[in-house]
């Protein structure tokens, strides 16, 4: 069974649909990137995922539980991480304090001891005013706090965003570290051909429908198709 269904979603805002009919799975383990150009509707399907688009049809489930008609706090607890593209981590707390007002955490002390051993580098900045900390920090904080609550399932929203070059491999190895730590992840990423090189599988929206999908390797291997929607670099 997968740990994440969603059975022919579309949705919009008003009554203006901007996804139509989109079904897709992560399974327990899995990295899955959600690939297409600008415009495709990959965000507005992360929404959707997320219980923040305002009108939603069809069926989703997270690890048998629907939660089509759950408010998005509930997704939270359900098990349903989200890192954001932007506004990830709380500027004006210190390391430590964004990891510390994360909600329903029990034994949080042990918990973020836990969560740190995945990131070192962080454990000397717990002083540190997260605003003040590089990019590369920033978004390891903003890993870490998704991970307090042990998500079963992790949504990012182009995690490699406003990095340097030098950055982004580093955050692609931060995601590929996830499923060994027991958590599954869902991407939306513009650098579609670097995340389809570390994930299990894709999918590619155009125009707020799905167009293709399968085994990250097979869609990297279809010239035409990568051409068309994943560009030439």
């Amino acid at each position: 069974m997968s740990l994440l269904s969603l059975n022919a979603i579309s949705g919009g805002y008003s009554d203006v649909d901007i996804i139509h009919h989109i079904s897709l799975e992560v399974q327990r383990g899995e990295i899955v990137t959600i690939a297409g150009t600008n415009g495709a509707g990959k965000s507005t399907l992360v929404k959707a995922v997320l219980g923040l688009l305002p009108r939603v049809r069809g069926e989703i489930s997270l690890d048998a539980l629907s939660i089509t008609h759950m408010a998005a706090e509930d997704r939270f607890y359900a098990g349903l991480a989200y890192v954001p593209q932007v506004a990830n981590v709380f500027s004006s707390l210190t390391v430590r304090e964004n990891l510390l007002v994360v909600r329903g955490v029990k034994q949080i002390q042990s918990r973020m001891k836990e969560v740190l051993e995945a990131f070192p580098a962080l454990i000397e900045k717990l002083s540190q005013r997260a605003g003040n900390l590089s990019g590369g920090e920033r978004q390891q904080l903003a890993f870490a706090r998704a991970l307090m609550p042990a998500p079963k399932l992790m949504v990012l929203d182009e995690p490699t965003a406003a990095l340097a070059p030098a950055l982004v491999e580093k955050v692609f190895e931060l995601v590929t570290e996830l499923p060994k730590r027991g958590v599954a992840v869902l991407m939306v990423e513009q650098r579609a051909r670097q995340a389809l090189e570390i994930s299990d599988r894709g999918y590619i929206l155009d125009q707020g429908s799905c167009v293709l999908s399968g085994a990250a390797k097979d869609l990297l291997s279809d010239s035409k198709m990568t051409q068309l929607y994943l560009g030439n670099h």
